[in-house]
């Protein structure tokens, strides 16, 4: 890679893999809940998401809503509530507060196929739900916070494959706890930045120098004054942020790499401020 220009590649076997592992489990699930980074609402989710999950009813979470603004989130909400024609709502991992809204939309999303199978002769039973996402928009996290309330796992049903697992939510939901992961299209490098800056993708397709860079780049357009306070420099640079915290290495040279490690640290765990990379 050069160390003057950003590119991030995607792996078109691992796609189709990971595309077809997701349609295999979507036969097993009535509806699905979408992962989305809240720093990135329209970066984060898949293009082509409708076409992927054939139609399958869906709550979009914009996950770690504690990292950026909350108005300017809330125009978000909006639109991908009108674009999707789906719930939308905000999450993090830090509360527990929205989880019993969380599950109150995905039981609601699963009625409608739960209604179709019950007219054909079939008991009602618990709703059926699969997590997706984006790598490391945090389906963990809220795999976990749904799990917490969870007493009873549930062991291999017919139809299941011994390694997807399902647990039981409460009486009327059940999760699947093998999520898929929804890839990218490599072409889309203004987007693959985005998702580098989020760190969502392998740290082993970029250098941390470039991609700090980058961020500095675009934090500089959309939130100068806010980043340089926090630095304290007039100038948004990896040179000028390492100069005033005096990292300097031998020959009185400014430590570009430490000093990038840093940045995207600040941003990601939302030391910097509170910011939405993507625009309306």
């Amino acid at each position: 890679m050069k160390k003057d220009k950003l590119h991030i590649h995607w792996y078109p076997g691992h796609i189709a893999k990971a595309e077809k592992k997701l349609k295999e489990q979507l036969s097993l699930v009535d509806a699905v809940i979408e992962v989305i980074d809240a720093r990135l609402p329209i970066s984060s989710s898949y293009d082509n998401i409708t076409g992927l999950l054939n139609d399958k009813p869906r709550l979009l979470l914009l996950n770690k809503a504690d990292l950026v603004n909350a108005e300017e989130l809330n125009k978000f909400v909006k639109i991908l509530e009108e674009k999707s024609g789906f719930p939308v709502l905000k999450s993090d991992a830090k509360n527990s507060k929205d989880l019993n809204l969380i599950v109150k939309k995905a039981v609601e999303l699963s009625e409608p196929r739960i209604q179709a199978l019950m007219k054909k002769g079939l008991l009602r039973r618990p709703a059926r739900v699969m997590v997706v996402g984006m790598p490391n928009v945090g389906k963990s996290s809220i795999i976990n916070k749904l799990t917490k309330s969870s007493k009873t796992k549930i062991g291999a049903k017919a139809g299941v494959t011994r390694q997807q697992q399902w647990v039981r939510i409460n009486p009327k939901l059940d999760l699947l706890d093998t999520p898929g992961i929804i890839p990218m299209k490599q072409e889309d490098q203004a987007r693959a930045k985005k998702l580098a800056f989020v760190n969502a993708v392998s740290e082993n397709a970029y250098s941390n120098e470039i991609v700090a860079k980058e961020l500095l780049i675009l934090l500089n357009e959309k939130y100068p004054q806010i980043v340089k306070d926090f630095y304290k420099v007039d100038e948004l640079s990896l040179d000028s942020i390492a100069k005033s915290r005096n990292w300097i290495v031998s020959g009185s040279k400014p430590d570009i790499e430490r000093t990038a490690v840093y940045v995207l640290r600040d941003f990601r765990e939302g030391r910097i401020g509170k910011f939405i990379l993507d625009e309306i």
